[in-house]
Formats: C-alpha cells, sequence, structure tokens
C-alpha cells in the first residue's frame, strides 16, 4: 500500500502523513544501506527471461511481451490498436497487472492501446544487470514508466494507476508532463519526500503504518520473505475490507510475487520512506524537485473508494496541487483500495474521460 507527503505544511493531512522514527528505528536496522544480496542478484540473473520471449498472464490479459527499458527487463502486456492512443495501467504493492483484467478490454474496446507493465520486483520483470542496485525509491519507480515509454518509442500516455502505481504516475506528470496527455490517479497526489515524514502522528494513524515499521527491521524482512503470500492476502483483506475476492482471484497475483528481487524492492521502498535506506545518487535532483510538492499541470481526474482501508489523504488536502482540468471521483459501494480490481468499469469510464478533456 502507498503512503502519501506534501512538503509545505498547509497540504499536509496531519491526520494520514507518514512518521519517521529515525532515531528510534535506526537502532535496529542497518544503518543507510540499500536491500540486496548477491543471492538475490545471482537468482535474479538467472532467471532473468530472454528479451522478446512471452508466455500468457491471463486468459483476459493474453500474451505478455518483454522489452529492454532503462536497467529492466520489463515484461507487459500491449493491447488494442498499435496506433490508438496510448494508456499506461500501472499496479500497486500486493498487487500485480491483473488489477487490470477488466479494464483492459474496456479501453481497448474504446479504441485505446493499453500497456500494463510489470514494476520492477514483480512478475517476469527482471533486472539486465545481476549487479544492479534493488532499488525501491519512488524516483526509480516513475523514471522505470519514462524509460518503458522511450523503449516502446511512445512520446505520450495517459498514466492512471492505484497505490505505488498513482505514485509514480503522478510524479511522471509532475516532473515531464509533456510526456503525460492525462492522468487518472486514485487516492489522488501521492508525492512526497523522506524530509516530509520527519513529523510523527497520532497514535491511532500510526497503527494504521504497522507493516511499514515491521519492515524496518530484520525480522520484518525475514517474515515478509517466508510469509510473502499470507501477507498480501491480509494486506488486501484490510485494504479493501468490504472486497469479497476469492482464492483463484488472489492466486493469479500472489504468483508474482515470487519474483526473485520483490521482497528486496518492497523492503527498500518502505525503509526509504522512513530514511532507513539511501536512494541512487542518480536521482538525488528528481527528489529535490519532488521535495517542492510541484504541481500537476495535465488533466486529471482523482479517485477515492468509500471504503479505503488503506491510509490515504483527503481529497481536500490535495485538490489544489492540480492545476489543470481536473475533477475528483468517489467510487460507492464498498470500495476500497483496488478501484480498478473492484470497480473496472468506473475505473475504465475514468480513464475514458480523462482522454477526452482534451490539452491541459
Amino acid at each position: 500500500m502507498d503512503s502519501y507527503r506534501n512538503s509545505s505544511a498547509d497540504n499536509i493531512d496531519e491526520d494520514r502523513r507518514l512518521i519517521v522514527g529515525v532515531a528510534a528505528l535506526g537502532a535496529i536496522t542497518a544503518p543507510f544501506v540499500m536491500v540486496s544480496s548477491a543471492s538475490a542478484r545471482a537468482r535474479a540473473q538467472a532467471a532473468s527471461p530472454k528479451v522478446g520471449s512471452s508466455s500468457v498472464a491471463s486468459d483476459l490479459l493474453g500474451p505478455l511481451k518483454h522489452v529492454r527499458a532503462g536497467v529492466l527487463d520489463v515484461a507487459y502486456i500491449d493491447r488494442g490498436p498499435a496506433d490508438g492512443p496510448p494508456v499506461l495501467l500501472l499496479h500497486g504493492w500486493p498487487y500485480d497487472i491483473h488489477s487490470y483484467e477488466e479494464v483492459v478490454p474496456l479501453l481497448v474496446a474504446a479504441g485505446h492501446r493499453v500497456i500494463v507493465p510489470y514494476l520492477r520486483g514483480y512478475g517476469e520483470t527482471r533486472f539486465t544487470s545481476a549487479d544492479a542496485t534493488r532499488n525501491g525509491q519512488p524516483a526509480a519507480l516513475a523514471d522505470d514508466v519514462v524509460q518503458l515509454m522511450d523503449a516502446l518509442h511512445i512520446g505520450k500516455a495517459l498514466l492512471a494507476g492505484f497505490d505505488w502505481g498513482a505514485r509514480s504516475a503522478a510524479i511522471v506528470a509532475a516532473l515531464w508532463p509533456d510526456r503525460v496527455s492525462a492522468l487518472v490517479s486514485v487516492s489522488g497526489y501521492l508525492i512526497g519526500s523522506q524530509q516530509a515524514a520527519l513529523t510523527p502522528l497520532p497514535p491511532a494513524a500510526e497503527l494504521q503504518w504497522w507493516y511499514q515499521f515491521y519492515f524496518a527491521t530484520e525480522r520484518g524482512r525475514v517474515g515478509y520473505e517466508q510469509n510473502r503470500r499470507d501477507f498480501a492476502r491480509l494486506i488486501w483483506k484490510l485494504a479493501s475490507p468490504q472486497w469479497a475476492f476469492d482464492d483463484s482471484t488472489f492466486e493469479r497475483t500472489a504468483a508474482s510475487l515470487e519474483n526473485p528481487d520483490h521482497v528486496a524492492i518492497v523492503i527498500h521502498n518502505y525503509r526509504w520512506r522512513l530514511a532507513l535506506a539511501q536512494g541512487e545518487a542518480r536521482y538525488d535532483d528528481i527528489e529535490r524537485q519532488l521535495a517542492a510538492a510541484p504541481s500537476i499541470s495535465v488533466p486529471t481526474i482523482t479517485i477515492e473508494g468509500d471504503a479505503n482501508g488503506a491510509p490515504h489523504p483527503a481529497p481536500e488536502s490535495y485538490a489544489k496541487r492540480f492545476t489543470g482540468p481536473y475533477e475528483h471521483r468517489l467510487f460507492t459501494g464498498g470500495i476500497g483500495h483496488n478501484p480498478p480490481q473492484e470497480s473496472p468499469k468506473d475505473f475504465a469510464k475514468a480513464v475514458i474521460d480523462a482522454a477526452r478533456i482534451g490539452p491541459a
């Protein structure tokens, strides 16, 4: 599940902003180190699929494709007309491309070319080098989106996502608006920084982030390594308490969590947020820009579920961050943290409507 932070005080929802307990947690974590291991790198290199190979993601999603994009060999689906307006759909944690299983055919029917990649650390996406840093910081994930667009020769696309995917989409829209035709973002403006997370929250709000503090410990890392399927199922239930998903639905996604880099990416992402792990120097300039809470000028529709059990900002706390054509939609009927899978028709409609808004 994702968090959010705004660096300017007037835009921060104090009841939901993430705590950083650097001093306390630093004593129980390896100080400022990147989560990685030689064995994980070796497994990743050995398991890396050949570029251009394909396999079946699901009956609805169709065959997977592969492309070299930046530091990754990205596994993705590509559906719809090649000359259709492109849409990139980005998933979050602990979910995968199957969140969009019912959204994809609806967008294809509307004439869009639809691309859904596995994020780094998920499914068949692999690092191209055994020595690459297993980095989960937001700037790296957002850069993956730009690198994928470059590799597929896509100049501009509509970006839509939830959780980690929404954060990445928002970052690209804020920093590279010329690459984004429109944005659909669940839980709105999720851009933040380490510095903005230094203020503690009330105890009830801290409780929502239990897993983040768990991941800050070595016990948490080992626990997630050993129990990632049970962990993911628990998060799904907590984040979407009214979503009655079945075992087959869960298992389709759970398989993608067996990626050899998955645990390293997830642990690093959450430790980075707590300033307990370093990022890569090449992203320092991007992080400085994000710390200033940049506005988003592209046409945007933000979405919230009426039964979202995950920590999320209030819509009124981020509305002013969107300076172009903007609309917020509340999905009702017990919709939780994963709207594309829980309410696919409404999500697809939001994407189609955002595409029709026109240039900012």
